[in-house]
């Protein structure tokens, strides 16, 4: 029986994100059977060392109390401090945080960063509250984690629906909660913060460029022009927005885009900065955006285009849409958004994935630069961050294609293999206290 158009939207505004830890799972064995991990080892690796969960009440503005749940998972420490975003999202829960910590482990390790992987978030609707009560849902929820995270220890950051206020909230809660003489010495609490705020130049930016950069990386690997290229992206918040603005500038077409609220394609291309100023004055969303036209959501994949960017949430690819996909390229903007089933029939049909923990690190890269900004007293201006920015992405990417190369393997089994074995090597190289 075909599904309703009410439930397919119902079904796009809360993607599901149940088999994401399997996913993950899935994807660390695959790759720690062959590098032959030692049993030890992969032991410690497969499960999270802490999992928060804090319940928090928060009066609104009319005055009625609501109580909401946070969460944050700590994976692995073995290569420094924890790090990862936190999201404001429906889908919250300590399933997708323990798979997004794990990842994140594996983001760091493959981005050669000091940190170790941690994720979490609230479960909230962010839309239906307003600034004043997701400020002070924030500074609630920051102070019901303050003993849990640290500028040494845990550094939180932008993720779905949270972006550099909701980092400056957080910033100012901690450092506020903390003895006067340490106040200031606490300002890399987080990253992502305004300007302003101790932020770093072009982080806004940063994710979405390490997306285009990995893009370019690629056609260079291939000998392929991108100009003229059509391609079409899920998801235009910061990442979609920024990974299609760069890609423009080198001549290629945006001819489709999705997001919660609808889905919209023109094959003569969609100019980006056009659909950007638009969903500014149209509560955030894409549709009805003018010459486009509407396709169903579950057409979207299917689009006519030689690069398909997944830049939403997790398990967006999967086996039901992979056989219909006809890019070329899969750049994973955002965290999972290829389940394994989706991946091996995308495999088969050779379509190659840059996989996000290596395609989206261009954000947790920036965060490094921000943290160490910080810690240093110095100010780095915007060319030396993207300068830097993309010297770390190009070898990264560099050390992921020879590996795949050399071993005949796939870009995520790659990636996942060089991550591993960075954390393995800690581990052999301090032992297991006691």
């Amino acid at each position: 029986m075909a599904k309703s158009k009410k439930e397919k939207q119902t079904q796009h505004k809360k993607p599901p994100l149940r088999g994401m830890m399997d996913n993950v799972m899935e994807q660390f064995n695959n790759a720690a059977d062959r590098i032959q991990l030692h049993p030890h080892i992969r032991k410690i690796l497969s499960i999270t060392n802490n999992e928060i969960l804090v319940n928090f009440p928060v009066k609104m503005d009319n005055g009625d109390v609501e109580v909401f749940t946070g969460y944050r998972v700590q994976h692995n420490a073995a290569l420094g401090p924890y790090k990862g975003g936190l999201r404001y999202h429906p889908t919250v829960d300590l399933d997708a945080a323990r798979a997004l910590a794990m990842w994140m482990t594996w983001k760091c390790s493959l981005a050669g960063l000091p940190y170790g992987g941690g994720k979490g978030g609230i479960k909230i609707d962010p839309s239906k509250f307003s600034e004043t009560e997701l400020e002070r849902i924030t500074r609630r929820f920051t102070y019901a984690l303050a003993d849990n995270i640290g500028p040494e220890h845990d550094i939180p950051a932008p993720d779905v629906n949270t972006n550099s206020q909701t980092m400056a909230w957080i910033a100012d809660t901690y450092m506020s909660t903390r003895p006067p003489a340490q106040r200031t010495a606490n300002q890399h609490i987080v990253t992502g913060k305004p300007e302003g705020s101790g932020g770093l130049e072009g982080r806004d930016r940063a994710t979405g460029y390490g997306v285009y950069l990995t893009i370019i990386f690629w056609a260079d690997k291939n000998d392929i022009n991108l100009k003229g290229k059509k391609f079409i992206v899920q998801g235009f918040g910061n990442v979609g927005y920024w990974a299609s603005h760069f890609l423009e500038k080198d001549g290629a077409k945006l001819v489709g885009v999705q997001d919660a609220f609808g889905s919209i394609q023109n094959e003569k291309g969609i100019n980006v900065e056009n659909l950007f100023q638009y969903t500014k004055t149209n509560k955030g969303s894409i549709v009805d955006f003018p010459n486009s036209q509407t396709v169903d959501h579950d057409d979207f994949f299917a689009l006519d285009c030689d690069i398909c960017i997944p830049a939403a949430l997790g398990n967006q690819i999967t086996k039901e849409n992979a056989p219909h996909i006809k890019a070329k390229l899969i750049a994973e903007g955002a965290n999972g958004p290829t389940n394994v089933d989706g991946e091996k029939i995308l495999i088969d049909r050779g379509i190659t994935i840059i996989p996000d923990i290596l395609c989206n690190s261009g954000g947790v890269i920036a965060s490094y630069f921000e943290w160490l900004q910080n810690r240093s007293g110095e100010i780095w201006h915007y060319d030396e961050v993207m300068e830097k920015l993309e010297k770390k992405l190009k070898g990264n990417f560099n050390k992921v294609f020879v590996y795949a190369v050399r071993e005949g393997v796939d870009m995520r089994t790659a990636a996942f293999c060089i991550a591993i074995e960075r954390v393995e090597k800690a581990y052999v190289q301090r032992g297991i206290f006691p």
